[in-house]
């Protein structure tokens, strides 16, 4: 395997030596126009819904690919909550949200342009999992279904990365956003804690600004997973590293892979 594009190498304190993870960035690829790099040059969209030339998006793939053990287990994320086993795939791409792994060298991969990724790993390293959280599948649940697929395969103690997504100062949502975690929270503590992460917009009644993050850390805990690390970037605020849909509209889509090796 090279290292032929620049991406992140998570901070991920307890990551297992025998787990790999990394999420791309815009930038290292040949895509042009929207899904560049943002600054003249060729970007790393890894998206085939979003209109770029396919031919590009293949050689952006094979890529990414020099970089793995084996070929993403691509999905087509639809917002929802199922889980797949990576290995099974085979170059099928099901409508799934998330995946999970126990077999060496088989990734996880979701691709995100605003929503937000969230990787998983055993604390032995053993099984793997990658999940696709905008606000419905984090409402709906597709990280409990994660986590509940990881532990139905042995699964013990897991820890949690949160990749790139919107940042808590430009994710404006309306009423039924923050309703819909209301009407899922378990008890009043925990609706407590899902309702600090709306904060009221001067001005705009019935808006709020959301913490993605803290929304997904509540949604961790519920399950038992304390041990959760990431959180620190905000795509629409960094045009220079990422692709934001809430920014561009038309853009492409980064990725976010983990691995057992």
């Amino acid at each position: 395997m090279t290292s032929p594009l620049p991406c992140i190498q998570p901070h991920w304190p307890g990551l297992p030596a025998n787990v790999g993870a990394l999420a791309t960035v815009r930038a290292g690829g040949v895509s042009q126009g929207p899904y560049g790099d943002g600054q003249g040059g060729g970007g790393l969209n890894l998206g085939t819904h979003v209109g770029d030339e396919a031919a590009h998006v293949a050689a952006n793939r094979a890529r990414l690919s020099a970089m793995l053990p084996s070929q993403p287990a691509w999905l087509s994320q639809v917002h929802g909550v199922a889980v797949m086993d990576a290995a099974s795939l085979h170059g099928c791409v099901p409508d799934a949200d998330a995946s999970v792994a126990t077999q060496a060298g088989a990734v996880c991969v979701v691709m995100t342009a605003d929503c937000l990724p969230v990787l998983f790993c055993s604390t032995d390293g053993l099984i793997v999992g990658a999940a696709h959280a905008g606000w419905r599948g984090l409402a709906n649940g597709v990280l409990q279904r994660t986590v509940e697929n990881m532990r139905a395969q042995g699964a013990m103690d897991i820890l949690a990365w949160l990749g790139p997504a919107i940042g808590p100062q430009q994710f404006e949502v309306g009423q039924d956003v923050l309703q819909a975690f209301r009407d899922g929270a378990r008890d009043a503590a925990e609706r407590q804690v899902l309702n600090a992460a709306f904060v009221t917009i001067d001005g705009k009644p019935g808006k709020y600004l959301a913490d993605i993050y803290a929304l997904a850390r509540a949604m961790l805990l519920r399950d038992g997973v304390a041990q959760v690390a990431g959180g620190e970037y905000c795509t629409v605020s960094d045009a220079a590293q990422f692709y934001s849909y809430r920014r561009d509209g038309v853009t492409g889509r980064q990725a976010s892979l983990i691995w057992r090796k």
